[in-house]
């Protein structure tokens, strides 16, 4: 009869078991974790590599209602006099539709009535927001391009939207 080592198998060698978990990547993913960890403390105590986003002050602000009627028409009103500030049909207004979309959706999760408005805001350093004043959800617009703001910066209308 062949012997285990003449067949190609080799014991374990004492002490050790067969399936044993290398040390070395243990060690290695212990000390990536201590450096990540370090790194964020460091950051947040000197500020040196932490990016901040400083809007200022709003300078135009308008609450919005947004109603989505027949043949999957959006109107865009504005929420204290109750003019309509633009409308969407089926083709158009891509990415204010788009966007809409996804605003719908998080009200439907939070069971939030879709008459509650929602606050368009252009602050000092230039960026455009819109908030969802019945969840609290905010999105900067400028992070899906500039053109793509300046379709809500638009609503505030002529007069900066600085009615509310």
């Amino acid at each position: 009869m062949a012997s285990a080592s003449h067949l190609g198998y080799l014991a374990p060698a004492a002490g050790k078991g067969a399936n044993a978990f290398p040390k070395r990547i243990l060690f290695s993913a212990a000390a990536l974790l201590l450096f990540a960890v370090g790194a964020v403390v460091f950051g947040q105590i000197t500020g040196i590599g932490v990016l901040k986003y400083r809007t200022g002050a709003p300078i135009a602000m308008r609450d919005i209602t947004i109603e989505r009627g027949q043949n999957d028409r959006v109107v865009v009103t504005d929420a204290v006099s109750g003019i309509e500030i633009a409308a969407y049909e089926t083709q158009t207004g891509g990415f204010v539709r788009g966007s809409l979309r996804a605003f719908e959706r998080m009200r439907m999760v939070a069971n939030v009535a879709e008459a509650t408005p929602y606050r368009l805001i252009k602050w000092e350093n230039g960026a455009v927001s819109l908030s969802d004043t019945a969840t609290g959800e905010r999105i900067y617009l400028e992070a899906f391009g500039k053109d793509n703001a300046a379709a809500f910066a638009a609503l505030l209308g002529a007069q900066g939207g600085k009615g509310r």
